[in-house]
C-alpha cells in the first residue's frame, strides 16, 4: 500500500519499517529513544527489535500502562529521564505504543527543550486508526481528557499490523468503534462494508482506509477550527461516560466502549436536530449495542456528565457544542444543543 502524506510528513504501512532505517540515516540523531509502556515493552519491543536488527543504540524509557497515567506528573519523570540522560535537541523519540503513549509521547517531545523529533510506531487499532494520526498531543488533568497538549507533528508514523497479534477482542473493538465512526461522518459505503466485516480478523484496506479518512479531515483542517471538528461526533457524551467511568465504575470503559455509548446518544441528537432519519437512528443503535455491551448509565450521573461535558474544548460561549449527523455518511458541526435533550438522550440510550 501507497504511504498516506500529512502535512510535510507520510504514514506509511506495512513496510518493516524500512523507511525508519533511512531517516535515522539521515537525520545522525545524537540519540535516539524508545517511549513504552511495561506491557508495550513485553509484547511489541521484540517486533521492533526484529524490524530494526542493526539499531542497538537506543534507550529506552518505560512507565506504567493506563490512561489514568496519562497526567502531568508522569510527564515530570519523562522530562528528567531525559535530562538524566543528557538529551539534547538533537535527539529522537520513538513512540511505540497505544493512544496513551502516542499522546503523552508526542507532548513529551513536543515540549522537552522546545521540541525535539519525534516518531509514532502505534501498536493497537485504537492508536493506528485514531490518536497517532493528525499531530494532535496532549495529557489528562482532574480525569478530563486531553486538556493540555500541543499540535505537533510526528516525523513519519509507521502502521504494521503485526503488533496487532498481540492484542486482546477488548481492544481490537476499542479501535473499531474509531473506524464506525468514520464511516458514519464521512463514508456511507464504508460503513456498511464494516458492519459486515469481523473486528477480530481486519484486513489492511480496512484499517488503510479509516486512516485514509481522519488523513483527508485533517489536512484540510489542521488546528480544528472547522472541518476537523467532525471527528468528535460521538466523543462530547463519549469522552464524558469514559472519564465517569474511569473513577465511578470496578471495570472502566476502553475508549471504544465509552464512545460507543456517545455515538448511540449524538445519533439520537442527530435525528432531533438535524436530518438524520429515525431509521437510520435505529441502525446505528441496533448495530453498536449488538458489538458493544450495554453501559448502565444511572439516573443520577447525568448532571454529573453535564458538568465533564462543560469542560469539552469544543464548547463555546458556554455552550456544549456537539458534531452531529445528517445523514449516514456526512457529519455537521458547532451544533448547540439544550441540556435536557442531552438527558433525553441519555435516557434513550438506557432504554434500548
Amino acid at each position: 500500500m501507497e504511504p498516506i502524506k500529512n502535512a510535510d510528513h507520510f504514514i506509511y504501512f506495512e513496510t518493516g519499517l524500512s523507511p525508519l532505517k533511512e531517516l535515522l540515516d539521515q537525520n545522525k540523531y545524537s540519540k535516539v529513544f524508545v517511549f513504552a509502556d511495561t506491557n508495550t515493552a513485553e509484547l511489541c519491543l521484540p517486533t521492533f527489535r526484529a524490524f530494526l536488527d542493526d539499531l542497538e543504540d537506543f534507550d529506552i524509557i518505560e512507565t506504567d500502562p493506563g490512561e489514568e497515567n496519562k497526567n502531568i506528573d508522569f510527564c515530570i519523570g519523562i522530562w528528567k529521564t531525559l535530562l538524566d540522560f543528557d538529551a539534547d535537541r538533537k535527539c529522537l523519540m520513538i513512540n511505540l505504543g497505544g493512544g496513551v503513549i502516542t499522546d503523552m509521547g508526542g507532548f513529551v517531545a513536543s515540549t522537552y527543550k522546545r521540541g525535539i523529533d519525534f516518531i509514532n510506531i502505534p501498536t493497537t487499532l485504537l492508536s493506528q486508526v485514531d490518536a497517532s494520526v493528525g499531530g494532535k498531543t496532549g495529557i489528562d488533568i482532574d480525569n478530563v481528557k486531553n486538556m493540555v497538549g500541543t499540535f505537533s507533528l510526528p516525523q513519519a508514523v509507521f502502521i504494521e499490523n503485526s503488533f496487532l497479534t498481540t492484542l486482546p477482542k477488548r481492544e481490537l473493538l476499542s479501535g473499531f468503534a474509531e473506524m464506525i465512526k468514520h464511516g458514519l461522518i464521512k463514508d456511507k459505503s464504508y460503513y456498511e462494508r464494516l458492519k459486515i466485516s469481523n473486528y477480530e480478523t481486519l484486513i489492511p484496506e480496512e484499517i488503510y482506509r479509516s486512516i485514509e479518512i481522519k488523513n483527508e479531515v485533517v489536512t484540510e483542517d489542521p488546528l480544528e477550527k472547522g472541518l476537523r471538528k467532525i471527528l468528535n461526533f460521538g466523543h462530547t457524551i463519549g469522552h464524558a461516560v469514559e472519564s465517569y467511568a474511569l473513577t465511578n465504575s470496578k471495570k472502566p470503559l476502553t475508549h471504544g466502549e465509552a464512545i460507543a455509548v456517545g455515538m448511540v446518544c449524538e445519533a439520537y441528537l442527530s435525528a432531533k436536530y438535524c436530518n438524520l432519519t429515525e431509521d437510520e437512528l435505529a441502525d446505528i443503535s441496533k448495530y453498536l449495542l449488538s458489538i458493544y455491551p450495554k453501559y448502565k448509565i444511572v439516573d443520577k450521573s447525568f448532571d454529573t456528565l453535564l458538568e465533564l461535558m462543560q469542560s469539552d474544548k469544543k464548547n463555546e460561549d458556554g455552550h456544549i457544542m456537539f458534531s452531529l449527523l445528517d445523514e449516514i455518511g456526512k457529519c455537521v458541526f458547532n451544533c448547540r444543543v439544550t441540556n435536557d435533550d442531552i438527558k433525553s438522550s441519555l435516557a434513550y440510550y438506557n432504554s434500548l
